[in-house]
């Protein structure tokens, strides 16, 4: 990964770190401070760097993000933890992004 790739997906991860949340027991937990901003950043960078990123695409890929709870008893994927709001939210500070680009 090249030093523009990694700053351009650091770049991302601040941009949704405080955009969108988890929702546990009706405890809402922004992805920055549940640390799951890096890696979906890392996952949707690519989408957003070829062009390929769609609704559809955030959708697959938050699916595809395994969040380990109860210290790794379960596991949840992102998908299954991010309320539709929350999502709306997440989609719109990837747009943001993109503009910014």
């Amino acid at each position: 990964m090249s030093a523009g790739t990694s700053r351009a997906i650091e770049e991302l991860a601040a941009a949704i770190g405080d955009r969108a949340y988890i929702d546990v027991a009706k405890w809402h937990l922004y992805l920055g401070d549940a640390k799951l901003h890096t890696p979906l950043a890392e996952a949707l960078y690519p989408l957003i760097d070829d062009g390929t990123f769609t609704e559809a695409a955030l959708t697959k890929v938050l699916a595809n993000i395994s969040v380990p709870l109860g210290g790794g008893k379960k596991t949840l994927a992102l998908a299954d933890l991010i309320p539709t709001g929350s999502q709306a939210d997440l989609l719109s500070a990837i747009e943001d992004y993109q503009r910014g680009r």
